[in-house]
């Protein structure tokens, strides 16, 4: 491997012929403006809404909370990181320069899983039931999938319909592509907007069902063993939906001016996306008791309940929300299949999986084969779910895979996290336009405080109640699950299982394109010593 010299204002990265090649096809056009509203796409997901509502006023509180404790310091972070090592496919470098290369590649592997899970399962299943619900008029035929299975043909279509449209939104050149989450993202305010004003008029009209009375807010009102439960219940969920922030660096090397660039739009967009939350899942709980909303269709409940202001009009006015809310719903899948994608791909292109899904199409400059495979997917998983919700268990089914999607998720940010404390030993010398405030050891508590609320969500997606209990909760299995907890741990524990091995075995494959190894001069740093006086390499 070539050598730098300490005070030559260069890195050396130790990466590979085919990364080099593939990276070739990339383009720079991504902007401040839409680096914006896509890690807002990325961060404000609709389709736990009625997940986080369901557990009542109680819930809220770690929604606020949370924002200020886990938010904040993640915001800043994924800022410093993001800002100082723009190179494409962001989570996965990091984690390759911190950790190596096999480490890195099973961090990347639950980091994309997820998302065909999730567009297959959970977001799937939240437009489809908006679908059912607010165009019934238009269901009609039925198909037969197995068995004595049988689904309204045009809602099964339109399932598909709308995973193939996230995967073709991946597909197409950024310069493009990157239109259609700019107009979910504004699709969302729109939705957002008129919900959270109805829900005024509606409360001036009808009054409220939850009084806006701080005490009724308190998580322990009901004793510590009911507030512990619920705590440890609903935090995963709000981590899931406030994880993010470094998607757009999977794109780094398209972005324009990523060191300006990145600081912005992660500070702005963690600022929208609180309140983004905040005020539709107040007003959800303000309006609907508990026992009226559902984790699958709660938003969607509460716009129908609180448009019945509109009299004779609040039937088109739900249609036009609910259109508003599936292109919110098809765009979350979009940005994540963008970004999560292309950590995937430049994994492969550096060793870390087969070289065959390392590839850049040289037309439009994205991932098609990692695209085209995160379809398969998540089609196979929205067929086996549309088959379990037609046996009456789609609800169940959907916190079971939203679980799932929370635990591979959130497993991945225990490697990413560290990452960026040890680049901040071992690559101090890195110029950082955007540092942490309060020096090394304010971001240290930050790391340290980042990465132990994803070792609890981890825990409690993969072993609901069992913490709780531990603790003093008073978490009942069978008053949470109509299925036993023997078959929700095969089914995560089995497929988690399932993942990591695919991922050891794709790295076994990799082995041919890790042997063209090549070191490249980065220019990322400023001329100064590393702090062991060493030579700094990128990688292993």
């Amino acid at each position: 491997m070539s050598s730098t010299p300490l005070n030559d204002p260069q890195l050396v990265e130790q990466t590979t012929t085919v990364a080099v090649e593939e990276k070739a096809k990339l383009r720079r056009n991504f902007r401040r403006f839409d680096m914006l509203l896509f890690t807002v796409c990325a961060l404000v997901g609709l389709d736990t809404l009625g997940t986080v509502s369901k557990k009542g006023p109680e819930a809220f509180f770690w929604l606020v909370l949370l924002a200020v404790i886990f938010l904040l310091p993640y915001a800043l972070l994924m800022a410093e990181v993001g800002s100082a090592f723009t190179l494409e496919g962001g989570p996965y470098e990091w984690m390759k320069m911190a950790w190596g290369r096999m480490a890195a590649s099973l961090g990347a592997m639950l980091y994309w899983v997820t998302n065909p899970i999730w567009v297959g399962g959970t977001l799937v299943l939240t437009a489809t039931a908006a679908f059912q619900t607010n165009f019934a008029d238009l269901n009609r035929g039925k198909i037969t999938l197995w068995g004595d299975h049988s689904v309204y043909l045009l809602s099964f279509l339109f399932g598909l319909t709308f995973i193939w449209l996230s995967i073709v939104v991946a597909i197409v050149s950024l310069d493009k592509g990157k239109w259609i989450p700019n107009i979910g993202a504004i699709g969302r305010f729109v939705v957002l907007g008129l919900f959270s004003l109805t829900v005024v008029i509606y409360a001036i009209k009808n009054g409220l069902h939850n009084t806006p009375a701080l005490s009724s807010y308190n998580p322990f009102n009901g004793g510590w063993g009911p507030g512990i439960t619920l705590a440890l219940g609903i935090v995963p969920v709000i981590l899931f939906n406030y994880v993010g922030f470094e998607l757009q660096n999977g794109a780094a090397e398209e972005m324009v001016n990523p060191q300006r660039d990145v600081p912005v739009t992660v500070i702005r967009s963690g600022i929208i996306s609180v309140i983004a939350y905040v005020i539709p899942i107040f007003g959800i709980i303000a309006v609907l008791p508990a026992s009226k909303v559902s984790g699958l269709s709660g938003f969607m409940d509460s716009v129908g309940q609180v448009f019945t202001v509109y009299g004779g009009a609040s039937g088109a006015m739900v249609k036009f929300a609910t259109v508003l809310f599936i292109l919110a719903l098809m765009t979350s899948g979009a940005v994540w299949m963008i970004g999560s994608d292309r950590v995937a791909a430049i994994a492969a292109a550096d060793g870390g999986a087969p070289r065959f899904f390392g590839v850049f199409s040289a037309r439009f400059g994205t991932p098609v084969r990692v695209n085209v495979t995160s379809g398969i997917v998540s089609t196979i998983f929205f067929i086996a779910a549309t088959i379990v919700f037609t046996g009456g268990q789609g609800a169940q089914l959907f916190l079971v895979v939203l679980y799932l999607a929370t635990s591979t998720t959130l497993l991945s940010y225990l490697l990413i996290f560290p990452a960026v404390w040890k680049l901040r030993i071992t690559h101090g010398h890195v110029k950082r336009p955007y540092r942490f405030p309060g020096g090394y050891n304010a971001l240290k508590g930050a790391v340290i405080l980042c990465t132990a609320f994803m070792l609890l969500g981890s825990w409690v997606a993969l072993f609901p109640g069992l913490l709780e209990n531990w603790v003093g909760g008073s978490y009942v299995w069978t008053d949470n699950w109509s299925i036993s907890r023997a078959q929700f741990e095969a089914f995560t524990l089995g497929t988690l299982a399932v993942f990591l091995v695919i991922a050891l075995i794709g790295y076994a494959m990799g082995a041919p394109t890790r042997r063209e190894s090549v070191a490249l001069n980065l220019d990322l740093s400023e001329p100064v010593l590393a702090p062991d006086g060493q030579q700094a390499v990128l990688g292993d």
